[in-house]
């Protein structure tokens, strides 16, 4: 760690006393509202499908369900297409494992497309809906609204996604910060930024260590570019240690391009993986925590390396 006189806004006066007030001062959540469900996409999905599921009630309820399957989808073959998804899958082509024995294995392949519905598919599907226990949702009533029911499987599977909003949240706020330092000292910065876009918008040429490389933030103080990585850990985990390492050697590859590397992460995950951050935070020049974002720590050093 680049120890700087700026530090001391913060009380510290040593490499060893930072890393201390980072550790000490790392944020409880980071969750928002936002967290829980992204309800443009759960109804943006829902509005693509919703006519076919529409149709579907009409099976709620139907005793002889295999004639009325049969007949349904010959009049509207389309429905085929939405049967995987009452199962949150979003796959169109299965190949089932239906037997093993000592003598081996096999398999039965689904196609749930309506461009290729014919007699033989649907007698597919219909042995797909009875092998996966879809028939009893509808033949034993289960639901009442074929809509409502694949609303809540949509708010189930966006509820995977909830990691990756952790971090978005996490570079939604790290970003505030850096749009005021930007707006209030007239320098401009990307969000998801390549070198390609880089070198677009600041007439500046920064390395790259592989070719899917997109940093999350880039600030340009006019002179120079400085490219920032942010991330939120709420539990531990082997991810930390890996993603303190990977920043090490990103650090050591830019640093001997004379770009400067910040690195922004919080999370009460890191209490549980003290030691991979800290030999990161010994070897890269900035490392912070939320906290040290609030007592302008950043902002003093893009202002002061002009």
């Amino acid at each position: 760690m680049k120890y700087l006189d700026i530090y001391k806004i913060i009380d510290c006066k040593s490499d060893k006393e930072i890393f201390r007030y980072l550790i000490s001062n790392l944020k409880d959540s980071n969750t928002d509202w936002d967290y829980f469900v992204n309800w443009n996409k759960v109804f943006g999905n829902i509005r693509d499908i919703e006519l076919n599921l529409n149709i579907l009630n009409y099976l709620v309820g139907k005793k002889d369900f295999d004639k009325e399957f049969r007949y349904l989808l010959k009049k509207h073959p389309a429905v085929i297409s939405v049967i995987p998804v009452l199962l949150a899958c979003r796959d169109k082509n299965f190949n089932i494992l239906t037997k093993y024995t000592g003598d081996g294995l096999q398999y039965d392949s689904f196609i749930f497309k309506d461009s290729s519905v014919d007699e033989a598919q649907i007698e597919k599907a219909l042995g797909f809906v009875k092998g996966t226990g879809l028939i009893s949702i509808f033949k034993e009533e289960k639901i009442k609204n074929v809509v409502d029911y694949v609303t809540g499987v949509e708010v189930g599977l966006d509820s995977n996604g909830r990691k990756n909003r952790g971090g978005t949240t996490m570079e939604n706020i790290v970003e505030v910060f850096i749009k005021k330092i930007c707006d209030d000292n007239g320098f401009q910065y990307i969000r998801g930024a390549t070198s390609f876009k880089i070198k677009a918008e600041f007439k500046k040429d920064v390395p790259v260590d592989k070719s899917s490389r997109i940093y999350d933030f880039a600030i340009y103080n006019n002179q120079q570019v400085y490219l920032i990585e942010t991330n939120y850990y709420g539990g531990g985990g082997s991810k930390l240690k890996a993603t303190a390492g990977e920043y090490k050697s990103l650090y050591d590859f830019l640093n001997k391009a004379g770009v400067p590397f910040v690195w922004i992460t919080d999370g009460q995950g890191w209490k549980t993986t003290e030691r991979p951050l800290e030999e990161t935070f010994n070897h890269i020049d900035y490392l912070f925590n939320i906290s040290m974002l609030e007592q302008g720590i950043l902002s003093r050093i893009i202002k002061d390396n002009l």
